[in-house]
């Protein structure tokens, strides 16, 4: 038997904010979650999120859609990608990111590992 479960992000089970220009909302949907992060122009995570969990880089992997704003998202090798509205995206463990633009980046994530992303514990 299925089972169907719907949520709403103006109504999330969590909301995460690890560092000022960053806003994370949360959903539990049982066996994954979701979030739906909203971050602000000037936001980097080597600056802003990397002091909170002292690694190098950015070791979780996201999974998503970027709804509004861009950004850029960088691996260990030098490589960038823009990631904007419209665009789905994989990003491996190991990377930077960055906002570009004066547009805050409006995007939603799904993973089972969700709590990990942004550095945020649970």
């Amino acid at each position: 038997m299925g089972k169907i479960v719907n949520k709403n992000f103006d109504n999330p089970d969590e909301t995460r904010q690890p560092s000022a220009n960053i806003k994370m909302d949360v959903v539990d949907l049982g066996s994954v979650k979701a979030a739906r992060a909203v971050v602000q122009p000037g936001w980097k995570w080597s600056e802003h999120i990397k002091p909170v969990v002292g690694t190098e880089k950015c070791e979780s992997t996201h999974v998503g859609v970027c709804i509004s704003g861009s950004m850029i998202a960088a691996d260990e090798n030098g490589n960038e990608v823009k990631i904007s509205a419209g665009d789905a995206y994989y990003i491996g463990p190991s990377h930077d990111g960055w906002v570009v633009g004066d547009e805050p980046v409006v995007i939603y994530e799904f993973d089972s590992n969700t709590a990990k992303n942004y550095g945020v514990k649970q």
